[in-house]
C-alpha cells in the first residue's frame, strides 16, 4: 500500500510546484534618485517659492510606463512607482535647488501668506519616461517670475539621458534629468536673488504742504456785481 501511494504524492507534490511557479511575483517598487544633494547653511539666503509644478496627466499613476520604439507607451509589468509621481518630483527638485542655492528658504507652493519669495519658479513638466531600447526624455517648461510678479525669465526644455534599458536604470535616468532641470533653474535664480528692493518714494515736506493745501475747500472769492439800474436822487 505505501508503495501505491508514492506517485500520488509525487503528483500531488508536482501540482502544487507547478501552482507556485504560476504565481505571479510582486512588481517591484521605485522612488525618482534624487542624487546626494548636501544641506544647505544659509538661514537667509534666497527666497524661492517653488511651484504650482505641474506634471503631464498621463504621469499621473503608480504603473511604471514604458515607451515603445513606435512612441506609443504601455504599462510595465515588473514595476511600479512606491508612491506619487508628482510628489517625488517636487521633493527632488525642491532639495536639489535648496543645496544648489544654499539657501534654508525654499519652498513648495501654496505657501503661507508670510513668506515674500524674491523669485518663483513656475514649471511645467509635459513628459517624462524612458522605455527599455528607448532613452528617459524630459520636456518641461519654466518661468521665473521677481518680486512683482513680472516674468523675468522662460525656457522650454528638451533633455535625453541613455540608460542600460533595466527598470531600475531607466528610473535613475529620469532622475539624472530633473537633477539637470534643477541645474537650469539655479543658474537661472541666482542672479535675480541680487535684484533691489524698491522702497517707497519720499515725498518733502514742502510738497505736503502743498498736497494738504490742494486738498482744503477753497472758499469762493466774491466779486462785485455790477448792474444796468441808474440810481435817482430827489
Amino acid at each position: 500500500m505505501n508503495f501505491l501511494r508514492l506517485p500520488f504524492i509525487f503528483l500531488i507534490t508536482s501540482v502544487l510546484g507547478l501552482v507556485g511557479c504560476a504565481v505571479k511575483q510582486p512588481a517591484a517598487l521605485y522612488q525618482l534618485d534624487a542624487g546626494q544633494p548636501g544641506q544647505p547653511k544659509q538661514s537667509a539666503g534666497v527666497a524661492v517659492l517653488l511651484g504650482p509644478v505641474s506634471v503631464a496627466d498621463y504621469l499621473q499613476r503608480e504603473t511604471l510606463l514604458q515607451r515603445q520604439p513606435d512612441g506609443s507607451l504601455t504599462a510595465s509589468t515588473d514595476g511600479r512607482w512606491a508612491g506619487s509621481l508628482s510628489s517625488d518630483i517636487d521633493q527632488l527638485l525642491l532639495r536639489q535647488l535648496a543645496w544648489k542655492l544654499d539657501s534654508q528658504r525654499v519652498v513648495l507652493a501654496p505657501a503661507t501668506t508670510t513668506f515674500n519669495p524674491d523669485v518663483q519658479v513656475v514649471l511645467s513638466i509635459t513628459r517624462l519616461d524612458s522605455g527599455a531600447n528607448q532613452p528617459a526624455v524630459l520636456d518641461a517648461q519654466w518661468r521665473l517670475l521677481d518680486r512683482k510678479g513680472q516674468v523675468r525669465d522662460s525656457k522650454l526644455v528638451h533633455m535625453e539621458e541613455p540608460h542600460l534599458g533595466s527598470s531600475a536604470a531607466q528610473v535613475k535616468a529620469q532622475g539624472v534629468l530633473l537633477q539637470r532641470l534643477a541645474d537650469q533653474l539655479a543658474v537661472a535664480v541666482k542672479p535675480l536673488a541680487s535684484q533691489p528692493i524698491d522702497e517707497p518714494k519720499k515725498i518733502a515736506p514742502a510738497q505736503v504742504r502743498n498736497t494738504k493745501d490742494q486738498d482744503k475747500p477753497k472758499m469762493p472769492m466774491a466779486s462785485p456785481i455790477r448792474t444796468d439800474m441808474e440810481i435817482f436822487r430827489f
